[in-house]
């Protein structure tokens, strides 16, 4: 299934935000500064781009379901999605 840009702004929003931290983790690295707080902030990168996979599935989730409820052959099986989903996990 190919990212459309309705199914991935949330997820897009996520991961630029996530860049910005990292980009903050890797300067506090450099920088010799307190492993604490780049901990901290590495957590949070962590959790926004498993929050940005779990909403790209969702989405896909339904978009699929859409296509399937107006008769349509959706781009992926559920089987797939859920092997998708369990990736993140």
């Amino acid at each position: 299934m190919n990212l459309r840009p309705e199914m991935t702004g949330e997820a897009l929003t996520r991961l630029k935000r996530a860049r910005g931290q990292l980009n903050a983790v890797i300067e506090m690295m450099e920088n010799g500064e307190d492993c604490r707080a780049a901990l901290t902030q590495l957590a949070a990168v962590s959790k926004a781009i498993d929050r940005a996979g779990f909403k790209i599935i969702a989405s896909g989730m339904r978009y699929c379901d859409a296509a399937r409820q107006a008769g349509e052959e959706p781009e992926m099986t559920e089987e797939e999605l859920e092997r998708l989903f369990l990736s993140l996990a």
